[in-house]
């Protein structure tokens, strides 16, 4: 279990570096929120008839905001740095495996939006210019990878849904979390759990990710 430590670690302090890189040039700041923004736009586009299913709409939203969105993550991952040296210990292995890929999903989404937004200029961004960042940055088998990932960590999460003393912990451990300043953190793996349990199965689901993601893959990339 060190090493999946490790791989959390590493990928955390990569993020920060590529927040340090913002933090000093407000242009590049603005560049990478309006590709945010602009993803967001288009996934509640492309995802408008899971977000008003029903049984669908939590983990549409949660995928939305939660797991790849434009709001800042930097509470989030302090706390997870916070906990990363007991992280074994307070959590199953399958559980520490999923955290683990939901930081190489973060890191791999922070390195592609901010070299994205190296292409763009400042201002107003549209499709043309989105496609043509897109292009210009490349990293076919990230984007894949990228894409493989999301849907990785929503397996893994209907897989936890159907363990209820997960669920239990999850939401006993709310108070004591927000005392010990992990409020973020608990909310995040609570939302996670919550939206994927109302599903009753996440399989459907997934499949449609999986088919708008990659057709917007080859889509971009034939441009």
């Amino acid at each position: 279990m060190s090493g999946a430590v490790a791989s959390i670690t590493s990928g955390l302090e990569c993020v920060q570096k590529l927040r340090a890189v913002r933090a000093a040039d407000k242009s590049l700041t603005q560049r990478v929120a309006a590709i945010k923004g602009f993803q967001h736009q288009r996934f509640e586009h492309d995802y408008a008839d899971l977000l008003a299913n029903p049984r669908y709409a939590a983990a549409a939203r949660f995928f939305l905001e939660d797991l790849y969105g434009p709001k800042d993550f930097s509470a989030r991952d302090a706390q997870f740095s916070k906990i990363v040296p007991v992280l074994s210990r307070v959590l199953p292995d399958e559980v520490v495996h999923t955290v683990v890929q939901l930081i190489e999903l973060h890191v791999l989404s922070e390195q592609l939006d901010q070299q994205m937004a190296q292409h763009v200029e400042a201002g107003a961004l549209d499709r043309p210019a989105y496609a043509n960042a897109w292009r210009a940055v490349g990293r076919r088998d990230d984007r894949e990878r990228q894409v493989a990932l999301m849907l990785d960590v929503g397996h893994a999460l209907d897989r936890h849904t159907r363990k209820p003393l997960l669920g239990t912990t999850l939401r006993l451990a709310r108070g004591p979390a927000r005392a010990a300043g992990l409020g973020d953190l608990q909310e995040f793996l609570q939302n996670g759990y919550t939206a994927f349990k109302a599903m009753k199965g996440a399989e459907e689901f997934l499949k449609m990710i999986a088919r708008n993601e990659r057709a917007q893959i080859d889509a971009l990339f034939a441009a």
